[in-house]
């Protein structure tokens, strides 16, 4: 009888014990991830803080949605008993697909070129390096606890010089593009299947306040400013369209073959009032070279167009604009090029009134952008029109920039080539800062 309540013992513990390692296995394995993203004033770049280290130090990095690996100035101050350089021949350095050269020292560092995407200046002796990094857990609707991802692989930059011109206290860059070692493919890779190799963004459209970077798959919970206790998942209003690869780099250095890890788009019109506007439609695509197309980007504040669509563009604006609300054309300020004084513009709940402009993607899917996101607000009496002219030839015809995603809550779907976009979260009375951090 002693015997068997003795075994029943053993057995119920042994239980209770494998039920706690699948609970912390579990719990180890979050299914999504965020980090905060606010806007520098300064600069107009997009700023968030990354724990790495042991012990752990929050690093301020610049987002850069289609940078190939992140980067960190390791010249000053950079201290951790967890790093861990690349050694060249190894799993990381392979993965990384580091420059092949390697230092003549005993140990045989593998470089990995980081680059300042806002300046286009490169670091030619950047080392492969790994390292700690804790981010916080989430639900959809509120930060849960940190999770821990081991040996992180980035870029040490060694020139101290990488880091002008990026916002204030920065120290370096962090990437999100279409890399294995772009920091959702990394995150999905440490975390397994559970975690799925997406990430989303919403870029808060005033400083000192907070955005939000998704990683994984959970809802998009938002509260409306007029309400904090109500909530609403965003992603029911989702549109969708194809992301397509450039299959040339669009990096400042890079190897022969290598595609390019930002984000394109189709766009196959553009429209003004729901007119469309007249635009090379050779242009729109990516020819074998990598020239044309359209990408999304937060290192650049505005969108960029190329030359002739930008003279369409604006054509088709202040036809639409000038006799309507009856403005008048006002010197330019930089760095834009047409700017009006407000005449009969007045506010509205989707910013200054002026006409419709939008992207119009295959299946006539269309990304609309009202005066909150086309207009910049100059002083109380101009605006000017939020959109830069590129040039003739450009890299990329179209650049879709930070002042036109702000508000807007855009998913990247790496496994399945898609973006999700939300249009303008304004509709609903949300803004990217209405986040429960």
């Amino acid at each position: 009888m002693a015997s068997s309540t003795f075994i029943k013992s053993i057995f119920l513990s042994i239980l209770v014990l494998v039920s706690l390692c699948q609970a912390q296995k579990s719990a180890s394995k979050p299914k999504a991830g965020l980090l905060p993203v606010s806007k520098d004033p300064s600069t107009l770049q997009y700023i968030t803080r990354l724990n790495i280290g042991t012990p752990s130090v929050p690093k301020t990095l610049v987002v850069d949605l289609g940078g190939r690996y992140t980067w960190i100035d390791c010249t000053n101050g950079y201290n951790s008993s967890t790093y861990k350089p690349g050694i060249c021949g190894s799993a990381p350095c392979s993965l990384a697909k580091s420059s092949g050269a390697c230092t003549k020292d005993k140990i045989n560092i593998c470089y990995l070129i980081p680059e300042n995407t806002v300046t286009g200046n490169i670091d030619l002796f950047g080392e492969v390096a790994m390292d700690k990094i804790s981010l916080q857990s989430t639900d959809g609707s509120k930060p849960g606890p940190l999770n821990s991802v081991q040996d992180f692989i980035f870029s040490c930059a060694r020139d101290h010089k990488l880091v002008i011109d990026l916002a204030r206290g920065a120290k370096g860059m962090l990437a999100l593009g279409r890399n294995p070692v772009g920091l959702p493919t990394q995150l999905a890779s440490f975390f397994g299947g559970g975690l799925r190799r997406k990430f989303a963004i919403c870029l808060p459209s005033k400083p000192k306040t907070n955005g939000v970077i998704f990683f994984g798959d959970s809802p998009y919970i938002f509260y409306p400013s007029y309400n904090e206790s109500k909530t609403m998942d965003v992603s029911s209003r989702f549109a969708y369209t194809k992301l397509y690869v450039n299959p040339v780099s669009t990096a400042g250095a890079y190897t022969r073959g290598e595609q390019s890890t930002e984000y394109f788009v189709g766009v196959n019109s553009i429209t003004v009032e729901r007119k469309p506007i007249r635009i090379n439609s050779t242009l729109l695509s990516i020819n074998n070279r990598g020239y044309g197309g359209t990408k999304i980007s937060t290192v650049r504040p505005y969108t960029v167009v190329e030359s002739s669509i930008y003279r369409a563009l604006v054509k088709a604006f202040d036809e639409a604009i000038i006799p309507v609300w009856n403005v008048s054309k006002v010197k330019p300020v930089k760095p834009f090029n047409d700017c009006y004084a407000v005449g009969n513009m007045g506010m509205t709940p989707l910013g200054i009134g002026a006409p419709d402009i939008a992207f119009v993607f295959e299946n006539n899917v269309k990304w609309e952008i009202y005066g909150a996101n086309s207009m910049v607000e100059i002083s109380s009496n101009v605006y000017c029109l939020g959109f830069l002219d590129g040039g003739s030839r450009p890299r990329t015809s179209i650049v879709i920039g930070a002042h036109q995603l702000e508000d807007n809550l855009l998913q990247f779907d790496l496994a399945a080539s898609k973006l999700a976009f939300s249009q303008t979260l304004i509709l609903g009375a949300i803004e990217c800062s209405n986040f429960k951090f």
